[in-house]
């Protein structure tokens, strides 16, 4: 009579193991099917990738993961993986190698489109296995997932998990903006992305690997992780890609020329609030302005609340057929009014790399988006991103250096890099002049094999000063310009709002005496020579020039400044209630900066750690134009704003700043003691 109790106590006790163990059955079978749906099309990717290292190409071997998506052969991987690669090889689990060509690249969401060289198939008779792509907006915190790849270059391997979180985007600690991930060489990605985050063990060698759903679908492109956590692009982002790459050999996008951050902390829970716009852009020409509202594109509502809808508004503006018109519908202050912006075609960031072997140099195109993000004046020329030692790049005087922009090769202009590997392909063997740009200097140097380039040195500015820079008349510039002989210094910049400026002096021109004595500088040891005269003259006297200007001379007065004043002896001012310090701009500045002479603003030199400024996403280094309302032109005026806050005690205040090549705005909620 009373084993009936006990079977039933041990029957309760046998049940939760019982179903434990049906659950890991149903797992280890779900685990076992999405393998066989998606393991025989994981690729191991091995490459031969060109890279520009110290002015020379050169070639070395990496490898990355990949998958088949398509019965034709089309592969799916990361940009990161197939971007430099001179050879591509993809080899399946059977070990069967197939060669490889790119369809397209997309840097922007570091994906590459590849496509199998069935032809070149030794297994021609054997059907080509493939994975199908699944909806990865169906993701939910909690999912398994399996990552496939290559880690270490360890083929064909597999490591389950979870989803962390479905549509991850990363942001500033502060979480003040989005943080761009950069590919390499400035190469930004992500603009698109909201990441999967998992934890499957992913590691160097998985990138570009399949993350797969239980159903056997992929859901995502493996890109990043290592640490516990994992991060894949979307599988409903890369379809994207892949059908576009299919459709047009490339991934064209629209392009308004604006950048947007989420309204949720002005309390709104509509639209998308307008933080830059690119000078001259889509946005800027229909009459945009920071500050204001998106409300809609295209009579569809814009509501960006949180940094995860940023993306996506991104995406929606990008799929905007380029040279359609867009209807934006916005409100600035109580006003709204209707926009009509031409869409654009987005371009590349960065523009292709390459060697010119016999200049000893390798260049890169320059593309408008990166002429604007490194504040170049406009697009011309070719960057030079690399010097090779002892050939004539190096051995010119002044030496070519990393940075410069070439504008022209033997006196003929480089517009961009066709033009550029035209001209130095007819090079022939004498000197050659070389006209650059080094940051806002104008140079002209000489390529010659036979000589070795000398270090010029520099002091600091003296207490007379003029306000130009030069560089000495060296028996090859003086060739070079058709003025054998000529000694003194070549004016390669002058500096705006100087009395030099004032006087007429310009760019080009060759000071070659001054108050009556002789300029004999003809060697590169000479380039301190003219600083070291002015030191040792007055403030405020005139300096008088001979100028050869063009085949004439002329005599050129300008009066001696004084040495502009240093950052450290500006006005500063302090508000501590948001704990951040500013000071007034000083003329290098606005020179450093590239801003106008005019430019006002103060500049931030500290948000003190785990302040309201700091919180908030304020950065030493960014120029405060705006508190609120009120314009900030100086350190005066931002303490007056500083005592309107105190007695006003807003709860959020709203900072416009310049940061780098943008503005965007800060919203501080200010700690009042």
């Amino acid at each position: 009579m009373r084993s009936v109790p006990l079977l039933l106590a041990c029957s309760c006790l046998l049940a939760p193991a019982i179903a434990e163990e049906r659950g890991q059955d149903e797992l280890r079978r779900d685990i076992e099917f999405a393998r066989e749906q998606v393991f025989p099309a994981l690729v191991n990717i091995s490459c031969v990738t060109k890279n520009y290292t110290g002015g020379r190409l050169e070639r070395y071997p990496s490898a990355g993961s990949g998958v088949v998506v398509s019965p034709a052969g089309h592969v799916l991987t990361n940009y990161h993986v197939a971007a430099d690669a001179a050879e591509i090889v993809c080899r399946l689990p059977t070990n069967e190698a197939i060669p490889a060509t790119v369809i397209a690249h997309d840097p922007l969401t570091d994906l590459s489109v590849l496509k199998l060289s069935l032809d070149r198939r030794r297994n021609a008779d054997t059907p080509l296995p493939f994975a199908r792509l699944g909806d990865s907006d169906a993701l939910k915190t909690g999912d398994y997932v399996l990552a496939m790849g290559n880690p270490l270059t360890l083929s064909s391997s597999m490591t389950l998990g979870i989803v962390g979180n479905p549509s991850r985007v990363f942001t500033s600690f502060t979480g003040s903006d989005i943080d761009e991930m950069d590919l390499g060489g400035g190469q930004v990605t992500g603009l698109f992305t909201r990441w999967i985050q998992h934890d499957a063990l992913i590691l160097p060698g998985n990138s570009g690997g399949p993350l797969v759903n239980l159903r056997g679908e992929v859901v995502g492109i493996n890109e990043l992780g290592g640490t516990g956590v994992g991060f894949a692009i979307p599988s409903n982002l890369a379809s994207h890609v892949l059908n576009q790459a299919l459709t047009h050999g490339s991934v064209p996008r629209g392009w308004l020329g604006l950048t947007v951050q989420p309204v949720d902390k002005m309390r709104l829970r509509e639209g998308a609030l307008v933080g830059s716009l690119q000078p001259s852009g889509p946005a800027e020409k229909a009459g945009m302005l920071p500050g204001d509202l998106i409300l809609a594109v295209n009579d569809q509502p814009v509501s960006v609340l949180f940094f995860e809808q940023v993306p996506p508004f991104y995406k929606r503006i990008a799929d905007l057929a380029p040279g359609s018109k867009a209807r934006l519908r916005i409100r600035r202050g109580a006003e709204e009014k209707v926009l009509e912006a031409e869409v654009a075609r987005m371009e590349p960031y960065l523009g292709d790399e390459e060697e010119a072997r016999a200049v000893g140099i390798t260049v890169r195109g320059i593309t408008g988006l990166m002429a604007l993000v490194r504040r170049f004046p406009d697009a011309q020329g070719v960057l030079v991103t690399g010097v090779r030692p002892g050939l004539p790049a190096d051995a010119a005087k002044p030496s070519v250096q990393p940075g410069d922009i070439l504008l022209e090769l033997g006196g003929k202009k480089v517009t961009d890099l066709a033009a550029f590997r035209t001209l130095a392909a007819g090079l022939g063997k004498g000197k050659v002049p070389v006209r650059l740009r080094r940051r806002d200097e104008d140079l002209l140097t000489v390529l010659d094999m036979s000589k070795k380039p000398k270090d010029t040195g520099g002091d600091e500015l003296p207490k007379a000063w003029l306000g130009v820079e030069t560089q000495v008349m060296t028996e090859e510039v003086a060739n070079a310009l058709g003025m054998k002989g000529m000694k003194g210094f070549r004016v390669t910049q002058v500096l705006p709002s100087t009395e030099a400026e004032k006087a007429g002096l310009a760019v080009g021109d060759v000071l070659t005496t001054l108050d009556g004595s002789p300029l004999n500088a003809y060697r590169i040891q000479d380039a301190e020579m003219l600083k070291r005269i002015v030191e040792r003259m007055s403030v405020g006297t005139d300096a008088t020039f001979v100028v050869r200007r063009g085949g004439e001379e002329k005599t050129v007065a300008v009066k001696l400044e004084a040495t502009p004043q240093p950052a450290a002896e500006a006005a500063t001012g302090e508000n501590d209630d948001l704990e951040c310090k500013a000071r007034d701009l000083v003329f290098m500045d606005r020179i450093d900066n590239r801003w106008p002479v005019a430019q006002k603003g103060v500049l931030i030199t500290d948000a003190a750690r785990g302040g309201p400024a700091h919180l908030a996403g304020l950065r030493a280094g960014d120029l405060l134009l705006r508190v609120g309302t009120d314009e900030i032109p100086d350190v005066a005026a931002f303490d007056a704003a500083s005592k309107r806050l105190r007695e006003s005690k807003p709860p959020l205040v709203s900072l416009f700043v310049r940061r780098d090549y943008r503005t965007l705005y800060v919203f501080v909620e200010p700690v009042y003691r």
